[in-house]
């Protein structure tokens, strides 16, 4: 059977990929000419979390509503699954030894697997009360663990188990020393993807108020971190609207790139924010992007976990 131009017209994309855009001259330094945007794996129902382990070069994430996390290798290209069920899991990160910290929905707590994969209980609640349903969780040099607790997890029975919140959305820090737990955070509507710039001295946290009441807020706030342990002068990073953002992460130079949605074609997808809040780049996906992480070798390929997929593209960057 011939193939007409029209055919493979519509399935090569032509270089410079134009879902990669430059919105200012700062991102250009960023683009690579012959990277495209890669749809890696699809068939999520809403796809979350992503995490790299370098020396395994595979990527983790999470499919909430189908509660598992998958597997895929950068080697093969093979998707897998690597944990059924999850517990209605949400965000991963790594420890600084290496061992994966989950926020889990169903059962309402923040989780580490060990190395020889049994599960250990880091928190589940706080001042004789269960938290909400851990949301997303960055780890700090110092060991100490920081997450968020929105209680999507516990909003309707498609995420989690629909239940009554005992505790406010606050933003905890678990100390990696003595394991002491402190409320660094308690004025967000629905605290949700938060990232260390790469000198830790500064921690932005998104709010995603707007997803359940449409006078709510919409945007990144910024804080000083103080001595490693507290936040202060918070103030507002962007203004996400007329989406909102979800996970973020910040890159060596401390741009911060984060996963946007909601408002259709020409904002879904990634934004890149340059350190003084402006946004100099966009990287357009046709579904809404939940979160997103730096992986690959060199740590210069950026991974999305965009609603039913999982994109990746290379940059000239790396993840802090």
């Amino acid at each position: 059977m011939s193939v007409s131009n029209r055919d493979w017209e519509r399935d090569v994309i032509r270089y410079p990929d134009p879902a990669v855009e430059a919105l200012d001259s700062r991102f250009d330094r960023y683009k690579l000419g012959s990277a495209a945007v890669e749809r890696i794996w699809t068939g999520a129902r809403w796809a979350e979390g992503p995490v790299w382990f370098g020396d395994g070069r595979f990527l983790l994430w999470s499919d909430i509503p189908n509660n598992r996390i998958l597997r895929w290798c950068e080697e093969s290209g093979v998707v897998t699954v690597f944990r059924n069920p999850s517990n209605y899991c949400n965000g991963h990160i790594r420890d600084r030894q290496g061992r994966l910290v989950t926020c889990e929905h169903g059962t309402r707590r923040l989780t580490r697997t060990e190395y020889d994969g049994s599960i250990t209980v880091l928190m589940d609640s706080f001042e004789g009360k269960r938290l909400n349903a851990p949301n997303d969780v960055v780890v700090h040099t110092d060991g100490s663990i920081w997450f968020t607790d929105p209680g999507y997890g516990i909003l309707m029975n498609y995420e989690g188990y629909k239940a009554e919140a005992e505790l406010p959305t606050n933003v905890y820090r678990i100390d990696g020393q003595t394991g002491e737990v402190t409320v660094v955070a308690d004025d967000f509507v629905r605290p949700n993807g938060l990232c260390f710039s790469p000198d830790e001295q500064l921690l932005y946290i998104v709010d995603t108020g707007r997803s359940h009441n449409p006078d709510g807020p919409s945007h990144i706030r910024v804080f000083d971190v103080i001595d490693g342990r507290r936040l202060a002068n918070g103030r507002v990073f962007v203004d996400m609207s007329p989406g909102g953002g979800d996970g973020i992460r910040c890159d060596v130079d401390g741009n911060v790139w984060a996963a946007a949605g909601w408002a259709g074609e020409g904002f879904d997808g990634v934004h890149c924010y340059a350190p003084d809040g402006t946004r100099i780049g966009q990287i357009h996906l046709p579904e809404p992007c939940a979160n997103l992480c730096f992986g690959g070798q060199r740590k210069n390929r950026l991974f999305m976990a965009a609603s039913q997929s999982i994109y990746a593209v290379y940059v000239e960057t790396q993840g802090a």
